[in-house]
């Protein structure tokens, strides 16, 4: 059986209900233990021996493309598709109309899969859906299907008509774009296709497929994701550090004596960590981070240029690029309500914060608390209410 040897991937999208962390860049280039999340698309695609891939950019376009270049770094070759105005999957992927031939595969460019996740529909011949089972299905498109074929597509509904949801991955050919028309989303598109008779299956995923929706999601898979990190050590360690699990720790970082790092967890390139540091399970660190002595960080995602000072305590939290924490912060966590757009939801997290915060000595933030970009908090304050972008705390 032929395999499909070409993709269209969507990252065009800007995800609301992630901010503060998509107001300054996509939601595919979020950070995932160290990579954008449409990087792992891109290797799972190369891995099941697909070069050619058209990308289909909008939202801040320049940051996916300065990133992934011509895709040569990644072995694939890829060429960009803009789509000016964010209307829908159907409309995206009527942008590529006239740039590929045959079959090809369509994927969201912001979830996070395994190469093996595709491996059975890479096989398939045009037209299916990737499904995958989801215990809670309210927040998704929710696949019916009798014997393997499926039957109807209902989104978000309240009531689990079944628990195959859809991945948003699919097997088409050209003749996809007789059905788009004027349709703007997939869905709608595979129910009419459906409506007039033509078959589409239902493919079973094997892997792993994760989907971000809202900002405690990106702790959830950063721990999926570091748990398949391979121990790695770039940097230099001074005497009595102590590691323990999978740690990758990158070039030019230093690890000062007396810290302890247990794994899964992956500090980057360039970082200054210690002395008598403690990093604890499922924390990822991006390159040129700064944790002064006696600092706890536990199950975080510390993004890029961050300094945190020293005797600090952050748990369950996610820290945007270039935040300048001063002594004694402390991130509490637990469990508490959050409002994103009109829905409620139950968490249980630390602090989130956007980009370039610039925190005083001995602040203490309630759990649940979003701070925004370039927020300023004065010293001996304590948060527990959520700050819009370029808040001032005095």
């Amino acid at each position: 059986m032929a395999r499909i040897e070409q993709a269209v991937i969507l990252a065009a999208g800007e995800g609301q209900r992630l901010r503060p962390f998509t107001a300054s860049k996509p939601k595919v280039m979020i950070p995932i233990a160290n990579k954008p999340i449409l990087q792992y698309v891109i290797e799972a695609v190369a891995q099941n021996g697909i070069r050619k891939i058209l990308l289909v950019v909008g939202y801040k376009k320049d940051q996916v493309m300065d990133y992934f270049g011509s895709g040569e770094q990644f072995h694939v070759d890829i060429e960009y598709v803009e789509q000016k105005q964010q209307l829908g999957t159907a409309h995206a992927v009527k942008q590529v109309k006239g740039k590929i031939k045959g079959k090809f595969m369509v994927l969201p460019g912001d979830n996070i899969i395994d190469p093996v996740t595709i491996s059975k529909i890479v096989l398939e011949k045009p037209n299916a859906i990737l499904v995958n089972e989801q215990e809670y299905i309210s927040k998704y498109g929710v696949i019916e299907a009798q014997d393997g074929i499926v039957t109807s597509i209902v989104e978000k509904p309240r009531e689990a008509v079944s628990h195959l949801v859809n991945t948003g991955i699919y097997a088409f050919s050209n003749d996809i774009f007789d059905f788009i028309g004027q349709e703007t989303d997939l869905p709608s598109v595979i129910r009419s296709m459906i409506a007039q008779g033509i078959k589409i299956k239902a493919c079973p995923s094997a892997g792993a497929w994760l989907d971000v929706v809202y900002p405690w999601d990106i702790l959830r898979l950063n721990d999926v994701a570091l748990t398949k990190t391979q121990a790695a050590t770039g940097g230099f360690i001074e005497k009595d550090v102590n590691i323990k699990g999978q740690v990758s720790i990158g070039k030019g970082t230093t690890i000062r004596s007396n810290s302890y790092i247990v794994g899964p967890a992956i500090i980057g390139e360039n970082c200054e960590i210690g002395p008598g540091v403690c990093v604890l399970p499922s924390t990822s660190m991006g390159n040129n981070v700064c944790v002064m002595p006696f600092t706890v960080i536990d199950n975080c995602m510390i993004a890029d240029g961050v300094e945190i000072g020293p005797g600090s305590t952050i748990r369950d939290s996610i820290i945007d690029r270039g935040c300048r924490l001063q002594g004694h912060f402390v991130a509490q966590s637990g469990e508490t309500e959050i409002k994103v757009d009109d829905e409620y939801n139950r968490v249980s997290i630390g602090a989130m914060m956007g980009e370039h915060c610039s925190v005083g000595d001995n602040v203490v933030t309630a759990p649940g608390v979003i701070m925004g970009n370039r927020c300023k908090v004065k010293a001996l304050k304590v948060i527990e209410q959520s700050i819009p972008d370029d808040g001032l705390v005095v």
